[in-house]
């Protein structure tokens, strides 16, 4: 009886201004996850989980040394987590000032459209390739680009092989930087990327291969680089750099790696050399 009382109780303040309540709490969390979505947050957040069920589990097993020190961990990440989240916090705020913050979220890439996009940057590639015209072209995966987008021209334009080779035609004002896509659209062109500092690369590679390079060290991006002084063409995964690819190698790699489950990388070492 005292259960069914207590319920009773419950249920008469559940009004219709708990409802307008929950549904506000849950919209603005829904909101902010999309935010964080396809950024390095996520995996930041992953870490946090692990941290915190830890803690919990340590205190369970009475393990006090280590729920001590996992204790003064969580303290100082109180500290240091404004710090770690700088980027996602201001691009949060922007786009909270901006109106984007009720934007729908980004749709997921459908087949035909991921084989139109893998058709088009191939047959782009190939042609710069034979006029030896250097470009950069970076393909966002999961984790968001948009600190580089917004260092470059924005476009937000459908991708086709001719605007891509128009971009990188010599001297051109979009020439330099990097063509950033998301999605089959064309945010960006003139984007600054980070330098890779691997001491690995061969010391024959440019600024282009390095800045593919650097980017995919941080984060899960795809960049396709055809060389202006030799006009092969590279990809850049993971930090890793496959070199001298002809068609039906890029084309299998970008089969590859854009498929929406990720698996594990093969070889191909008939259709291109790895550097």
């Amino acid at each position: 009886m005292e259960y069914l009382n207590q319920l009773k109780i419950n249920l008469d303040l559940f009004n219709i201004t708990s409802i307008i309540d929950i549904l506000i709490v849950a919209f603005v969390l829904y909101r902010l996850m999309l935010l964080i979505r396809g950024t390095r947050a996520v995996q930041l957040i992953k870490g946090l989980v692990v941290l915190l069920a830890a803690t919990a589990l340590s205190s369970l097993l009475n393990l006090d040394t280590v729920h001590w020190l996992l204790k003064q961990t969580m303290t100082a990440l109180v500290v240091a987590l404004p710090i770690v989240f700088h980027p996602e916090l201001r691009r949060a705020l922007e786009k909270l000032g901006g109106g984007d913050f009720f934007a729908r979220p980004l749709n997921q890439m459908a087949e035909g459209d991921r084989s139109a996009l893998i058709s088009e940057v191939v047959r782009a590639a190939q042609s710069m390739s034979a006029s030896r015209t250097g470009a950069l072209i970076v393909l966002e995966r999961s984790t968001g680009l948009q600190e580089h987008i917004d260092t470059g021209i924005k476009m937000d334009a459908e991708v086709t092989a001719e605007l891509l080779m128009n971009i990188f035609i010599p001297r051109s004002p979009m020439h330099d930087g990097a063509a950033i896509i998301r999605g089959n659209r064309i945010q960006a062109a003139a984007c600054m990327l980070p330098l890779s500092e691997s001491r690995e690369l061969s010391r024959e590679l440019g600024t282009r291969h390095r800045a593919a390079v650097g980017l995919t060290e941080h984060s899960d991006a795809l960049t396709v680089v055809v060389s202006e002084e030799t006009g092969s063409v590279s990809l850049s995964q993971e930090g890793s750099l496959y070199r001298r690819l002809n068609e039906a190698g890029l084309r299998e790699l970008l089969n590859k790696f854009l498929q929406p489950t990720s698996t594990k990388r093969n070889a191909f070492s008939s259709l291109w050399q790895r550097r």
